[in-house]
């Protein structure tokens, strides 16, 4: 009888330490952790041809590798997007012009602290944007992020700290200056098969303040593919004044990951 107690108990055990790491899993698998000493990287592809009385072609892509490690967690991100359109010149002849031409590259490497989800970061990140407001934009920045906020579906986070930045204007005039940055990130696991993101990040110099916000609802096709509908906004304060201060973008892509 007693062995048979002792068998009872050992099983119970077994059992809550399975569903303890069930739940630890679930939890990984909710707000993307990967293994330490791996790398997770997602590929992005997003296209839209049209024809007819209106001919043009756009194409949007990013991709995304991170990578954890015991007392670091660093990130590497490039994305581009250019557009062309078929027009008619003054000599009604057809010509193909590049009406947008954007690419970005970012680098970021985390400390880990001792709580969890506590980090001092470094950031470098480069924008080449030929018909934006500013044609070249370069930051560097460091400071301190921190998870605000976890439950079983939703998390957010947020990021802190000083920077400086370089950047050439639609005119020619190139400005640089120190900066205060902040960021936030959350998600939120709708269902299973669905994820909703939200990030902002604000850099504020003496002269201008720059402002990224993208919106995504991303849903699972099988293992290793999603499908991404994602708004994105870009903002500057200051602006020559044949540009705007707003530069948005509306996409569906198809998003791989491995």
């Amino acid at each position: 009888m007693k062995s048979t107690h002792s068998l009872a108990l050992a099983l119970a055990m077994a059992s809550a330490c399975g569903n303890a790491a069930a739940a630890d899993t679930k939890q990984s698998m909710l707000f993307d952790e990967i293994p330490i000493g791996s790398w997770s990287t997602s590929a992005e592809l997003g296209a839209i041809t049209t024809s007819g009385n209106t001919v043009g072609t756009s194409v949007t892509g990013k991709i995304d590798a991170r990578q954890e490690l015991d007392d670091w967690s660093n990130q590497y991100i490039f994305s581009g997007y250019f557009k062309e359109d078929e027009t008619t010149n003054d000599e009604g002849q057809k010509i193909r012009e590049r009406s947008a031409e954007r690419f970005s590259a970012s680098a970021k490497a985390a400390y880990k602290l001792m709580a969890d989800h506590e980090k001092l970061f470094v950031l470098a990140s480069h924008v080449n944007d030929k018909f934006g407001a500013y044609t070249k934009y370069s930051t560097l920045a460091v400071g301190h992020g921190s998870r605000w906020y976890q439950s079983s579906d939703k998390s957010v986070d947020v990021e802190v700290g000083p920077g400086y930045f370089s950047g050439t204007n639609d005119a020619g005039e190139s400005e640089h200056g120190l900066t205060v940055r902040g960021a936030a990130a959350m998600k939120w696991k709708i269902s299973q098969s669905a994820m909703f993101s939200q990030t902002v990040s604000v850099e504020r110099g003496t002269s201008n303040t720059h402002s990224i916000a993208e919106t995504a609802l991303s849903t699972k096709i099988n293992g290793t593919m999603q499908m991404k509908a994602a708004f994105s906004a870009r903002n500057d304060t200051r602006v020559p004044d044949d540009k705007k201060n707003t530069d948005t973008q509306t996409s569906l892509t198809l998003v791989y990951s491995f």
